[in-house]
C-alpha cells in the first residue's frame, strides 16, 4: 500500500468551485438598505408628512383626522379663562335669581331669618329676594283654654334665600349676626381657596316645598284628632249636685279621694268638744294637753286664734317658761 502526502496550499493560490446554493446571502441586502436610507434623507419635510399620513390612513378604516376631531369635541371646554376667574364671585350674577342655602344658628332659625330679611331690605332696597325657613307649626291647647303655636324647623340651621348673588351681597350676608356663611364647595388651588356658594336646583326646592306641606298636614290632622277625643270626653254625663243624699248614685268625682284641707276645722263646730269648755279657754287660764308629745302637761294659755284653731301655751320647763303652739283640740281647760 502506497502512502501519499497532501500538500496544503493557500486559498489565494487556487480557486475552489462550489455549486450555487439557493441560500440568501446577507451581504446582498446591504446596498438596498443604504439606498433606501439615502432616499429618505433626500425627502423633504412635506413629503415625509404626506407619507406618514398615507400610512395612518392605510392602517385604519376611519380617517385619523376624524378620530382627533371626535376627541376634541368630547373634551370639555374650560368655563373660565384662568383660575382667578373661577374665584370671582361676581360671575355668580350671570346665573340669575337662584336659591341659596345659608347656615344660621340651630336654636333660633326663625329669628335669624327675620333679622336677615330686615338687613337686606334696609341695605339693598333695590334687589328682589325671598327668605324661606321651612318649619312645621305645632298647635297645642293650654289649660286656660287658649292655643299656642310653636314653629318646629324642618332643616335646623338652614335658611333658603332666593336672589341674584354677587360679591357685595355675599360679603354683607356673611357679616350679619347669627350667619355662618353659605353652603357650597371649596374651589381654587394651592395659592388661594375660597368657599364658593352652590345654588339649589329647582327640582330640589320643589321637593322641599312638598315635604314641608305634607308634614304640616300630618301635624294638623293629629291635632284635630286630639281635639275630637277631648270633646268626646267632655260630653260625658255629669251628676247633678242637688240629687237626693240618700241616692246611691255617685259621680265619678265623688269616687275619687278628696284631699284634706290644710285649714283646721272650726273648734266651735267640732262635736268632740262642748261649747262650754271652749268658753273657758281664755288667755290667762290654765290648760292641760290631752294628746301629742306634750300630753298631760299643764300650762298657761297665752293666746288663742279661733279662726285658725291654734293656741299658744306657756310651759315651765327647768325653771324657764317656753311657748308652744298647739291645736285647740289638743288642750282642755284645767279644772281643780
Amino acid at each position: 500500500m502506497k502512502l501519499g502526502l497532501l500538500l496544503w496550499r493557500s486559498p489565494s493560490h487556487h480557486s475552489l468551485s462550489l455549486p450555487s446554493l439557493p441560500f440568501p446571502s446577507p451581504t446582498t441586502k446591504r446596498p438596498i438598505l443604504l439606498i433606501s436610507a439615502n432616499t429618505q434623507q433626500e425627502l423633504t419635510a412635506r413629503e415625509r408628512r404626506r407619507l406618514r399620513n398615507e400610512r395612518r390612513e392605510s392602517k385604519g378604516a376611519t380617517n385619523w383626522r376624524e378620530q382627533v376631531e371626535e376627541r376634541l369635541i368630547k373634551k370639555p371646554k374650560k368655563r373660565y379663562a384662568s383660575w382667578t376667574d373661577e374665584l370671582n364671585l361676581d360671575n355668580l350674577a350671570k346665573l340669575g335669581p337662584q336659591w341659596w342655602v345659608i347656615r344660621v344658628s340651630r336654636i333660633k332659625v326663625e329669628d335669624a331669618a327675620e333679622v336677615l330679611a330686615r338687613s337686606l331690605a334696609k341695605n339693598f332696597p333695590d334687589i328682589d329676594f325671598k327668605v324661606y325657613a321651612p318649619a312645621i307649626h305645632v298647635k297645642r291647647k293650654l289649660k286656660n283654654g287658649s292655643y299656642s303655636v310653636t314653629p318646629k324647623p324642618l332643616f335646623r340651621g338652614c335658611v333658603f334665600l332666593r336672589f341674584v348673588l354677587n360679591k357685595e351681597i355675599h360679603d354683607f350676608i356673611r357679616e350679619c349676626d347669627g350667619v355662618g356663611g353659605f353652603v357650597g364647595s371649596r374651589v381654587g388651588n394651592t395659592k388661594k381657596q375660597i368657599n364658593k356658594p352652590r345654588p339649589v336646583s329647582v327640582v330640589d326646592m320643589e321637593a322641599i316645598f312638598r315635604q314641608a306641606k305634607e308634614e304640616q298636614e300630618k301635624t294638623d290632622r293629629a291635632f284635630e284628632e286630639d281635639q275630637q277625643k277631648e270633646s268626646l270626653n267632655s260630653e260625658m254625663p255629669i251628676v247633678d249636685s242637688h240629687l237626693d243624699p240618700n241616692d246611691e248614685t255617685k259621680s265619678e268625682m265623688d269616687l275619687k279621694p278628696k284631699k284634706k284641707s290644710r285649714k283646721a276645722s272650726d273648734p266651735l263646730t267640732d262635736g268632740s268638744s262642748t261649747v262650754k269648755d271652749y268658753k273657758l279657754l281664755v288667755p290667762g287660764s290654765t290648760v292641760r294637753v290631752v294628746s301629742g308629745t306634750l300630753a298631760e302637761f299643764v300650762g298657761n294659755l297665752k293666746k288663742m286664734n279661733r279662726k285658725t284653731g291654734k293656741a299658744t301655751v306657756g310651759f315651765t320647763l327647768f325653771g324657764k317658761e317656753s311657748l308652744v303652739d298647739l291645736d285647740v283640740n289638743d288642750i282642755i281647760p284645767e279644772t281643780n
